[in-house]
């Protein structure tokens, strides 16, 4: 019985953050039972960073280095950079003919960010922004996903994406699967906002430990615990959400907590003590393999290699059934 396929990818619009953490540890876990499809995808990042990009090409080389030093393996998933399968385009093109303009006017990451971004002076009434979940349709459909790892934040994109799915086959021909969602939770940043680099709450993957312990403490805590004496509540509180993932006791630090019996930064202190251990050897790799960049090239080389494979004989179907060939 063929594995099913997975398809997930991410932006390099910035360094990849600690946000991401169990997104990739899922990645990981699943190479063994799936097929799996992983895309770094900088068309994407165009969406919101147009204006400069000159530091694409150097983000999209330091996800990698993150991908690969985290354990992702090039030989049992497919690794690759999106613009170099010029097919993504090309299915994104054609899938845009078809779909009602009101479908992606109605997802509410859209209007939601168009509003965050230009309170930051990001000019993004663009086509292209408006037409991001277009896109990501066309990365999942070009090699027929089964599923996608989302965070909970990205299942309207998922959904619209089977209702593309659903119209292309009742214009045309059954073609692509309807994916399902496999729920990645995120971290979120060090003010409780999801972590992003475009509100600074971010803690880089590749952080040293210096700056990784200057992060945590800055990590917000209970508002309402003034004291050290102050009895706590670790459910609304950022440093025990990154505790549950990193510390094996966090339910003996939350009792802890709840009963006054340690402080906030004592607290933040034993998390980043956890982080830098835990991360310790995902660095050591990440600097090896950082001295040797041609090697990622050809990583991403071969990936889109394979890639290329599975899109050009998806396109070739999509033409034909479209009468464009």
């Amino acid at each position: 019985m063929a594995k099913k396929r997975i398809f997930s990818g991410m932006q390099p619009s910035g360094n990849f953050h600690m946000g991401n953490y169990q997104v990739l540890a899922n990645w990981i876990n699943m190479q063994a039972e799936y097929d799996c499809i992983y895309a770094i995808v900088d068309w994407h990042a165009l969406t919101s960073s147009y204006e400069d990009t000159s530091r694409i090409p150097e983000r999209i080389e330091h996800m990698a280095l993150d991908w690969l030093s985290a354990g992702l393996d090039p030989e049992k998933n497919i690794i690759f950079v999106q613009s170099h399968v010029k097919e993504h385009a090309e299915l994104h093109l054609l899938l845009s003919m078809m779909t009602p303009l009101s479908w992606l006017e109605r997802v509410p990451t859209y209007k939601d960010k168009l509003q965050q971004l230009g309170e930051m002076g990001k000019e993004i009434n663009t086509y292209g922004f408006l037409g991001y979940p277009e896109l990501m349709a066309a990365d999942i459909m070009l090699y027929k996903a089964d599923a996608v790892p989302v965070a909970e934040d990205q299942i309207p994109h998922l959904e619209l994406t089977r209702e593309i799915v659903r119209r292309f086959a009742n214009l045309y021909k059954p073609v692509f699967p309807e994916p399902q969602a496999i729920l990645s939770p995120l971290l979120p940043g060090i003010d409780g906002r999801k972590m992003s680099k475009s509100y600074g709450n971010e803690i880089p993957y590749a952080a040293e430990p210096d700056e990784l312990q200057a992060r945590v403490r800055l990590m917000i805590t209970d508002p309402q615990r003034v004291k050290k004496t102050d009895p706590g509540d670790p459910d609304i509180c950022t440093v025990y959400t990154f505790h549950k993932i990193f510390s094996p006791e966090h339910s003996e630090l939350a009792g802890q907590c709840r009963n006054a019996g340690i402080g906030c930064v004592d607290c933040k202190k034993r998390l980043a003590q956890k982080m830098i251990t835990t991360l310790a050897d995902v660095h050591g790799r990440r600097k090896e393999m950082a001295a040797k960049p041609d090697k990622i090239k050809e990583i991403l080389a071969y990936g889109a290699e394979r890639a290329r494979k599975i899109a050009a004989a998806t396109m070739e179907e999509v033409r034909s059934i479209m009468h464009l060939s």
